[in-house]
C-alpha cells in the first residue's frame, strides 16, 4: 500500500467521510473555546458543564427536543447549583462543582437506564463517531459554525474579560454576562463534541488544547492558531489510527491530543520540562565560552 491509497481508502466509506468531518468541526470548535478555559482557570467548571448536559440531551431526546437546547438549560442550571451551594453555605467551589456535576451526572445514567429508545442512548457517554449520520453532521455543523462564529466575533470582549474583568466592567462591558455567554457556547461545544467523543472524554477535547498551546506560547491570540491546529492534526491522526488498528475512534482522538501535550510538556523550548533544561545548559556553556 503506497502512501495515497493509505489516506484514500479510510475515506471510500461514507461513515469514515462523515466521522471525519464530525472529528474535524468538534475539535476545532474545542480548541478554540480551550484556550479561554484554560486562560481564567475553568478547567473544573469545563468538566462540570460537559457533565452536568446529560440529563437535558436525554431529556431532550424524550420531548423531541433539539439536544442543544436540552444542554443549554442544564449547563446553566448547573452553573446556577453550583453558585448557591457556594454562597450559601461553607462548601468550597471546587467541592460545589463535584458535588453537582456528579449529581446530574448520575441523573442522566439514571434517565437513560429508564428511557424506552430505539436507539443506544449509551452513545450519548461514550460517543459514536462512526455511527454519525448525514443529519446528524447537519446539526453539528449548523452548532458548530454558531459557536465559532459567536467566539471569533466577540473574541477581543472575552479576552478582557479572561485577563481583566474589572477592566471589561469599566469600559462598559458586563463582565456576568459575558461569563454567561462562554458558559452557554460551552454548553452548545459539548452537544458539538458528544457526537465525536460522548460526554466522558469531551472535557478532554475542551482542555487539551489549550493547555497544549499555552506551553507553546506566551501570546494569546497564537494560541487561536496554534490550539485548533494541533486539535485538528490530532483529530485527523487518532481516526485514522483507529482504523487501521481497529480500535475506539473517538478514544484514539483524544489518546493523540494526550500524546501531543506529553511531547510538549517534556520538550517545549520555553516550558518543557526537558526543554528549559536544555536551554539553560546551553546558555551557561554560552556564558562560559563567552568568559
Amino acid at each position: 500500500m503506497n502512501l495515497i491509497e493509505f489516506f484514500l481508502e479510510p475515506l471510500s466509506y461514507d461513515f469514515m467521510v462523515r466521522a471525519l468531518a464530525t472529528t474535524l468541526i468538534a475539535s476545532i470548535v474545542c480548541a478554540v473555546l480551550s484556550c479561554w478555559l484554560v486562560l481564567i482557570g475553568w478547567s473544573l467548571m469545563g468538566d462540570a458543564v460537559s457533565h452536568a448536559v446529560l440529563p437535558g440531551v436525554v431529556l431532550a431526546y424524550i420531548a423531541g427536543a433539539p439536544f442543544a437546547l436540552g444542554a443549554v438549560i442544564f449547563g446553566f442550571l448547573a452553573v446556577a447549583l453550583i453558585g448557591a451551594v457556594r454562597d450559601t453555605s461553607r462548601v468550597k467551589e471546587d467541592a460545589a462543582i463535584g458535588i453537582v456535576f456528579t449529581t446530574l451526572f448520575a441523573l442522566g445514567l439514571v434517565l437513560i437506564s429508564v428511557t424506552p429508545s430505539q436507539t443506544d442512548l449509551n452513545h450519548i457517554i461514550f460517543g459514536n463517531l462512526l455511527g454519525v449520520s448525514w443529519s446528524d453532521l447537519i446539526q453539528i455543523i449548523i452548532l458548530g459554525a454558531i459557536t465559532f462564529i459567536i467566539l471569533i466575533s466577540k473574541r477581543r470582549d472575552f479576552t478582557l474579560y479572561a485577563f481583566d474583568p474589572t477592566h471589561a466592567h469599566a469600559i462598559g462591558l458586563n463582565p456576568k454576562l459575558l461569563g454567561a455567554a462562554l458558559l452557554g457556547l460551552l454548553a452548545l461545544t459539548a452537544v458539538v463534541a458528544l457526537q465525536a467523543v460522548g460526554v466522558v472524554l469531551v472535557v478532554a477535547m475542551l482542555i487539551i488544547p489549550g493547555a497544549t498551546a499555552y506551553l507553546l506560547t506566551d501570546r494569546f491570540g497564537r494560541m487561536f492558531i496554534i490550539a485548533p491546529a494541533i486539535s485538528a492534526a490530532c483529530a485527523v491522526i487518532g481516526l485514522y489510527l483507529s482504523y487501521y488498528l481497529d480500535t475506539a475512534s473517538g478514544g484514539m482522538v483524544v489518546l493523540a491530543q494526550g500524546a501531543v501535550f506529553a511531547l510538549v510538556y517534556l520538550f517545549s523550548p520555553r516550558h518543557g520540562l526537558i526543554g528549559t533544561r536544555v536551554l539553560s545548559s546551553r546558555r551557561r556553556r554560552a556564558l562560559a565560552a563567552a568568559q
